[in-house]
């Protein structure tokens, strides 16, 4: 019997091709050690980092988190992705996925961690020449040394690779002199190592650089007084003829900015991974308020607006969590493929991440933005007291608002996700143009009203993505012909293309994921992730069909506008179902259970 395989996925190609629940990870297969390293980050949490909220808020201890990071050093908790001859544990991508998502509830040490472990540290050991990694990274490892990560300035932001910060070579040749200002530097105030990106005399493009504190010529202002996450330090940082040994250049001249993007990748996902986490928590802590809060002679969990609140903050959370490990798995599967071949390990990181740059573009934007709905419900559902800085809503609102804009804003993402697409795709690396083509066709055929072969629980729900896919290419397809090179002006338009990607992938993710549970245990003891997945699938869908019509408004006219509107509504069918009682039966368990706990 002849049996075929099935080759890896690409970056970018579950938009044209279906992928089956086997091939993704899901949160229910952690083992036992992934478990207990979760485990050590929440009792971490719990014992460190929640009693000291207040007194690191205050800022008036600024050794109290610096403090924080030597403990989870001693801990091995800065040293998950960092191979173990440089003193790390070399775990696979999702086990540092998992550390992210422990920790993600730890407001501002989260931030401290994640800049530390994540910008601060992964440029060196990707791009370093092996002394630079001898040197730096086992101190970074255990916490010894702390990383702050320096791109942005007063007017570069979004822009960054527009900065002014100057190196200049020394007249003996042995350093660089660095000149100009870093402005939003997390943990600025105690780092001891700084990735500084500066431009080399008239370059176009940044140069990297590994500067030590006591290199000399630093100064800065005193801490940011911030909206959020008030207990992670925020400085500008001046840079006055700060003197560099010349072979403290990381990677190459001009490499700087291609090392910007793509450690950007891996915290792109990386936030969105630690948004979820935070989510969870925040909704156990609604979850618990909504059973101990009386009003008219009951908890008002017995409301229904509020059982739709939990209901709604539990599925879009479960959802982003699905979409995320899935994603992660990828990444690992690239990664050992890269290995595989011969490639050097640091460079087959950076090129897995690279290959799912789409992904984690678009888990950032799910992933923040379900945290800030999570936390905004979280607040409504506290009331008053939900307003109250006495109350842990206050924190949880502020700290996340931060999210939407950190690791390039919620918008440039979106923005990045279509080019990053259709570049793919004129490199001949994704085949968009014959699916687009052949659904172009499709809708200037007959409609096929025949009985959809049943193939499974969800065979409806896959007509769905299918359709949601075929709609999103549809658009995209005569968007491009539309605007052809000048389509990357049309910001709105790609935003809300967009949204209509980003929501197919979460829900399809959200469906694998329980069509893999079912196969493992059954379709009883998952009915409730069955509803979640339905019921994400429902909101998905509205999601989509509201921004293609507004990109369909946005460009086209007269037959064509008429046209597309009618496969718009061809492609959105679906089968009616009573998320009411879904949405009840998910929160009368969690409330029975008190917790979130999916």
């Amino acid at each position: 019997m002849e049996t075929t395989t099935k080759t890896a996925i690409k970056g970018g190609e579950f938009l044209i091709r279906e992928t089956e629940a086997a091939e993704i990870f899901t949160p229910e297969e952690w083992t036992e050690e992934q478990l207990m390293i979760k485990q050590t980050c929440e009792e971490f949490l719990q014992q460190e980092v929640w009693p000291k909220l207040d007194e690191l808020d205050s800022m008036q201890h600024p050794e109290l988190m610096p403090g924080l990071l030597d403990k989870a050093g001693e801990l091995g908790l800065l040293g998950t992705s960092i191979p173990e001859q440089y003193g790390g544990f070399g775990m696979d991508f999702k086990t540092t996925m998992l550390v992210a998502e422990a920790t993600g509830p730890g407001h501002s040490f989260a931030v401290a961690i994640s800049a530390h472990t994540g910008i601060g540290t992964l440029p060196i050991l990707y791009y370093g020449d092996e002394e630079q990694k001898a040197k730096y990274i086992p101190k970074l490892a255990t916490g010894e040394w702390k990383a702050a990560y320096c791109l942005t300035e007063p007017d570069s932001g979004s822009d960054a690779n527009s900065g002014k910060t100057k190196a200049q070579l020394t007249d003996d040749g042995k350093h660089y002199l660095i000149n100009g200002q870093k402005m939003w530097i997390t943990n600025g105030g105690f780092a001891d190592i700084f990735i500084v990106f500066a431009k080399i005399d008239d370059d176009k493009d940044l140069t990297a650089f590994i500067v030590e504190k006591d290199f000399g010529g630093i100064t800065m202002n005193e801490e940011e007084k911030k909206m959020g996450i008030k207990g992670s330090s925020t400085r500008q940082i001046f840079f006055n003829d700060c003197k560099v040994p010349v072979e403290n250049m990381l990677s190459e001249r001009e490499n700087g900015f291609k090392i910007a993007v793509n450690i950007l990748n891996i915290g792109r996902i990386k936030l969105g991974i630690s948004c979820v986490g935070g989510a969870k928590a925040t909704s156990s802590l609604a979850i618990n308020y909504a059973n101990e809060r009386k009003q008219f002679g009951t908890s008002i969990g017995n409301f229904g607006a509020i059982k739709h609140k939990i209901a709604e903050m539990a599925i879009r959370t479960f959802a982003s969590e699905s979409a995320h490990y899935r994603a992660a798995q990828n990444i690992d599967d690239a990664y050992d493929a890269f290995v595989a071949d011969g490639m050097e390990p640091a460079k087959a990181r950076l090129k897995s991440l690279y290959e799912f740059a789409i992904e984690c573009a678009i888990l950032k934007v799910h992933g923040s933005e379900i945290a800030d709905y999570v936390v905004d419900e979280g607040v409504q559902i506290y009331g008053g007291m939900g307003f109250s800085a006495d109350a842990p809503m206050d924190r949880a609102y502020r700290d996340s608002r931060i999210n939407r804009i950190f690791e390039g804003t919620n918008e440039i993402n979106r923005m990045l996700t279509i080019d990053m697409i259709l570049r793919k795709a004129m490199k001949g690396e994704l085949d968009l143009m014959g699916p687009a083509q052949a659904v172009a066709q499709e809708l200037t055929s007959i409609p096929d009203f025949g009985a959809e072969a049943d193939t499974g629980i969800f065979s409806a729900e896959k007509k769905v993505l299918s359709n949601m896919k075929k709609a999103g290419l549809m658009i995209a397809g005569a968007a491009v012909q539309r605007y052809m090179q000048k389509l990357s002006e049309e910001q709105e338009v790609l935003m809300h293309l967009a949204d209509m990607l980003i929501e197919g992938y979460v829900a399809e993710s959200t469906l694998l994921r329980v069509e893999k549970m079912i196969e493992k245990t059954g379709e009883e003891a998952n009915s409730l992730h069955v509803d979640m997945a339905r019921a994400y699938l429902h909101h998905g869908l509205e999601v989509a069909v509201s921004a293609g019509k507004q990109a369909i408004y946005a460009f086209a006219e007269g037959d064509e506008q008429r046209m597309m509107l009618m496969g718009l509504k061809r492609y959105s069918k679906i089968d009616p179902m009573n998320l009411k009682d879904a949405r009840r039966r998910i929160a009368d368990h969690l409330l029975a259970e008190n917790k979130y706990t999916f």
